[in-house]
């Protein structure tokens, strides 16, 4: 079973470009509730950063209508997390920061992301499980 969860940008943006795979399977998922995800402000806006790249919206043949709307639906399932406490820098990436810091935030269990390496050592000091799609679909489908 996957307990509350952040996923990483590279996540949503693999299910957006694909159809298929891991990352498509967790965030159809989420949109019909089948586990709690979460989601801040700065997250949801660096998801809309990165979803309306003009590179993502020709691999995905979308528009950045479509793109709203995605996020619109995530928003709506999502748990709004307040950022109380800003954790940054603790990663590589300053677009990885905002995930970490949802998940610190929201107390969240896990963050799915296809960057473990950089997470990893950071979220084990906040007792965070971080997993790729891969692993997490399969607790996903072991749930049911």
């Amino acid at each position: 079973m996957l307990g509350r969860t952040v996923l990483d940008t590279d996540v949503v943006v693999a299910a957006v470009r694909s159809d298929r795979g891991a990352s498509r399977v967790l965030l159809t998922a989420a949109l019909e509730r089948r586990y709690p995800v979460m989601a801040s402000v700065p997250l949801m806006l660096e998801y809309e950063a990165v979803l309306t790249r003009s590179e993502h919206l020709a691999a995905a043949q979308i528009s950045t209508a479509d793109v709203e709307v995605l996020l619109d639906a995530i928003a709506v399932v999502a748990a709004p997390i307040r950022i109380s406490y800003l954790w940054r820098p603790m990663l590589p990436d300053p677009g990885d920061d905002l995930v970490l810091e949802t998940a610190v935030n929201g107390r969240a269990d896990v963050v799915i992301t296809f960057n473990r390496r950089d997470f990893e050592p950071a979220a084990a000091r906040f007792g965070l499980e971080v997993m790729t799609p891969a692993d997490a679909v399969r607790r996903l489908e072991n749930r049911s």
